[in-house]
């Protein structure tokens, strides 16, 4: 008869997962889960953040089978009890600073932690693509599961691609954004988004909001967006940002829309390599577009 072992993980708050054995039953912050899902996971309840509502954000859901996982709530409105309603064995999240689990209140997670043991991936901004991505990979292994060979020669395809579409003369004007509505953007800090670092490091030139309040974007009007004279802009698509037929009402907007490519973003996109290849590509296939163009 085959022994079990005990199943421990130390995540990036510095805490020790433990469980008597394999966890099966996983509970994850949406993010987690899709990405978990790429390694071969399938959680079997998945949670969101105070940003997101009583559905499932499909743009963070990845290739989740969104229909058919349940979906426990978000943010708040999130009771530890309906947590542990659905019996897991492991609660994965992710963490921006080290210490609190996004997705949860301090209290609910507190109370979650003593009946079951809570993972979490840093997603910040002191790690890279990499980084994220490979710790996650090191949580699915530990959980008997990982990604194929081929999908890391995918990827190193993908960013050679990237790199030879960013090595032209003409290097196309990158902005980073998430819509707040008519009047106001949020611009991205591109140092504060792993992504987005990685896209600079690999040659994309991503344009840098002015100096100022906010460590992650710099909320501004939509003039000083149209300032910047982007040509292609990474548009954050998941549901609380405003969509483009929402922004219509305002000039600066139309003045993007017309000379710039659009290309969907999403900050909260699994940190696995299979979407790690969909994206650099995506990218690489734009920037050699709007170089063209040029």
């Amino acid at each position: 008869m085959e022994q079990s072992t005990p199943w421990e993980f130390s995540d990036d708050r510095g805490r020790l997962a433990v469980a008597g054995d394999r966890p099966l039953r996983i509970v994850t912050y949406i993010q987690a889960g899709a990405t978990l899902w790429d390694h071969g996971i399938r959680p079997v309840g998945l949670f969101g953040s105070q940003h997101d509502g009583a559905a499932p954000d499909p743009a963070k859901g990845g290739e989740l089978p969104l229909a058919e996982i349940p979906y426990l709530g978000s943010g708040g409105a999130l009771h530890p009890d309906t947590l542990l309603e659905a019996r897991p064995d492991l609660v994965v999240a992710v963490t921006y600073d080290g210490e609190q689990v996004y997705g949860l209140e301090p209290k609910t997670a507190l109370e979650l932690e003593a009946h079951v043991p809570v993972a979490t991936v840093a997603v910040g901004p002191g790690r890279s693509l990499a980084e994220v991505r490979e710790r996650f990979a090191a949580l699915a292994g530990s959980l008997g599961q990982g990604e194929p060979l081929v999908r890391a020669r995918e990827l190193d395809a993908a960013e050679d691609t990237l790199r030879q579409a960013t090595g032209g003369a003409v290097r196309p004007r990158v902005l980073a954004l998430s819509p707040a509505g008519p009047e106001r953007v949020h611009l991205a800090r591109p140092s504060s988004w792993p992504d987005l670092r990685a896209l600079t490091e690999h040659g994309v030139g991503l344009l840098q909001p002015a100096a100022g309040a906010g460590v992650n974007w710099s909320t501004v009007g939509w003039a000083d967006a149209a300032a910047m004279e982007p040509d292609i802009v990474l548009m954050d698509v998941r549901a609380n940002a405003a969509r483009p037929e929402q922004l219509r009402s305002d000039a600066h907007w139309r003045a993007i829309e017309a000379r710039s490519r659009l290309l969907p973003w999403n900050p909260e996109a699994p940190c696995s390599r299979r979407a790690h290849t969909r994206f650099f590509t995506l990218v690489a296939d734009t920037v050699r577009e709007a170089a063209g163009a040029a």
